[in-house]
């Protein structure tokens, strides 16, 4: 095996910190713990580059604690990130330049997550092929209890280490994760964990998982892994239960992992596989009714029906949500559910344009616009059920979607999944 022994050049190298900022730019973020934007480190960039540069080449650099915050998660708990400050990720990133193209070309083929060119569209296509082509159709189902947060720093050094002997770069990986957390003025010590949100934590985690990838690619076993989410495949049941006994060791005695044994299970083709919002079944794959309801929610608080934005405004938020969405599920077999989608979603417009009509004398003018020379009706600008009636359908129709140039979910091509074979 290859090893590197002089890399730090290359981190604090002009061009490479630079380049770093750009890839931070463009992620945007919110501030660290010192409360410095991208917009105020970049109004005085060439400094602060040059600083970093100083920095690092006499091993002066120190970064900041991260900032803590938490997001919500699907099961109501909360999820912990930590927010490091601007010119630490920028040093994480000029970190990550260098070492990801080492390691990347040796990862297991079969692990998808934070790596370049490759998708969570692409992990469920690979999964789908191993149930339904190669007939692997019990799957283990795996969840890994904090896994950024119970990363073993002892272990992360040791697996950097194996390509890279640079004792620099060692002691930055290390600086990084020993600076430590604050959360409300309250430092926290970091003696273990890799703070999710940092730059360099998701190339980390790889780095550190690889080993249970290669440990199950040497047994023959079949796995997809993106980030955390592990699903390993078997023809029959009792094989799985054999390849999740294995699993559960390398991660927890090898890897100093904890599998979350209440969420961990043995699925099969027949009844469905949930992954990565998606649910893989016998040549179908279809939407996760959890994401179909968050989907659902989010379309609702964009659209009320009680707000001072006008149509214009809303479909500024609205379009990318929608556009999103559809771009990321359009690989399942769902024609029939995104007609729906859209079909309730320009009822809800149209409700919201009713709102702002606030008499049936405004839907009678835009009746006579569209030419109509029927009866004209007093309705109720306020009624749910009235969005569905004949006469707003024919005030406006489905061109007048098309005119307010609302992102038509029903045109999006569907069921591509072949498309992210490998």
């Amino acid at each position: 095996m290859k090893k590197w022994y002089s890399l730090i050049d290359k981190v604090y190298l002009i061009d490479n910190l630079r380049k770093a900022f750009k890839a931070v730019k463009s992620n945007k973020g919110a501030p660290g713990i010192d409360g410095e934007t991208v917009e105020i480190f970049e109004a005085n960039m060439e400094a602060n580059i040059v600083k970093l540069n100083h920095e690092l080449k006499t091993e002066t650099y120190e970064p900041l604690s991260v900032r803590r915050v938490y997001i919500d998660k699907d099961d109501g708990t909360k999820r912990p990130l930590g927010i490091p400050t601007v010119r630490d990720r920028v040093v994480q990133q000029a970190l990550k330049n260098i070492l990801e193209p080492i390691f990347e070309p040796t990862f297991h083929p079969s692990s998808y997550g934070y790596r370049p060119n490759r998708s969570c569209q692409k992990a469920v296509a690979k999964a789908e092929r191993f149930m339904n082509k190669y007939g692997l159709e019990h799957v283990v189902d795996m969840d890994l209890s904090k896994c950024f947060d119970t990363l073993d720093h002892e272990i992360i050094i040791k697996s950097v280490n194996e390509k890279v002997s640079d004792s620099r770069i060692l002691k930055l990986v290390d600086k990084f994760l020993n600076a430590g957390t604050m959360e409300n003025g309250i430092f926290d010590e970091s003696d273990i964990g890799c703070p999710q949100g940092a730059v360099i934590s998701p190339l980390l985690m790889n780095i550190y998982l690889d080993y249970f990838d290669k440990a199950m690619m040497e047994k023959g076993i079949r796995i997809v892994r993106y980030a955390d989410d592990i699903l390993i495949f078997a023809k029959s049941k009792e094989l799985a239960g054999k390849y999740l006994a294995l699993a559960i060791h390398i991660l927890e005695k090898h890897l100093k992992l904890k599998v979350n044994e209440t969420k961990t299970h043995i699925a099969d083709a027949s009844k469905g596989v949930a992954f990565l919002g998606f649910i893989i079944r016998e040549n179908w794959v279809s939407i996760h009714p959890k994401r179909i309801e968050e989907f659902k929610n989010k379309i609702r608080r964009l659209t009320p029906r009680n707000h001072g934005m006008n149509i214009e405004q809303i479909l500024r938020k609205l379009n990318p949500v929608i556009r999103g969405w559809a771009n990321y599920f359009r690989i399942a077999n769902c024609k029939g559910l995104f007609e729906k989608l859209f079909s309730w979603i320009k009822r809800r417009l149209r409700m919201k344009k009713m709102k702002e009509w606030k008499s049936y004398k405004s839907l009678h003018k835009a009746l006579r616009r569209r030419g109509y020379k029927g009866e004209f009706k007093k309705i109720s600008m306020v009624r749910w059920r009235n969005s569905n009636f004949t006469l707003i359908h024919m005030a406006l129709p489905n061109s007048w979607f098309k005119e307010i140039k609302l992102v038509h979910l029903s045109d999006i091509q569907v069921g591509v999944l072949s498309n992210y074979y490998e």
